[in-house]
């Protein structure tokens, strides 16, 4: 006779692990993991979550980081606007990539050239859409192998340039792809390539206006 059965579910530990080493406070119990939905993600109640794997995952948030997301993404939106170029999101601008999770990049940007009939999928609360362009600021409680996963899966998606920056160091690394990437020193400049042309700004000038202050 054959028996039937639910396979067994994975243990917490095997859960963390598949999202990258995360600390388990920034998993949602509710709805069990690997269960949770679009339509649980829209939740008020889940703000600032990401969908991976059928779980609800806080992102990592940091004052810090927060703060220099905001500076970058007002830089490349002036940019980006005056040169009719596409648009940028900011950290909830959730997408979903082809064949993968719902990510909420900390910036993303839109070239009007890859879109159709070079339109924004405004009707849509989550597309599934591929920026050219994914920018993550890191917090600290960001791990490499999850950032590492994020990276992977935005590449297998169709991103085709990501930058990565760690306002405690004050470091950046670019990524043309998953395993290819120049590390910036505060001498060297970022430029946005092909991807956002003619776009730069000196690593020192980005790093100074993040350690601004009132007094400044």
């Amino acid at each position: 006779m054959t028996l039937l059965y639910d396979p067994p579910m994975p243990s917490i530990a095997d859960l963390l692990r598949q999202l990258g080493d995360i600390p388990p406070g920034r998993v949602r119990s509710i709805p069990p993991p690997g269960t949770a939905t679009r339509e649980d993600l829209l939740k008020p109640e889940n703000f600032g979550c990401e969908l991976v794997d059928g779980t609800l995952v806080e992102k990592a948030m940091g004052h810090k980081a927060n703060r220099f997301g905001a500076w970058l993404l007002a830089i490349l939106n002036v940019y980006v606007d005056a040169h009719n170029l596409g648009y940028c999101t900011g950290e909830q601008g959730f997408i979903e990539l082809p064949h993968g999770p719902v990510r909420g990049p900390d910036i993303a940007f839109f070239a009007w050239d890859r879109l159709e009939n070079r339109r924004p999928p405004d009707d849509e609360p989550i597309p599934t859409i591929a920026p050219d362009l994914v920018v993550e600021v890191l917090s600290p409680g960001n791990t490499p192998a999850e950032m590492e996963r994020k990276r992977a899966e935005y590449f297998r998606g169709g991103v085709q340039l990501y930058w990565e920056f760690d306002p405690e160091t004050e470091s950046a690394r670019t990524y043309s792809a998953f395993a290819e990437f120049s590390d910036l020193t505060p001498n060297d400049v970022l430029d946005g390539g092909t991807i956002i042309p003619g776009f730069s700004v000196p690593m020192k000038q980005l790093w100074a206006k993040h350690r601004a202050t009132g007094n400044s």
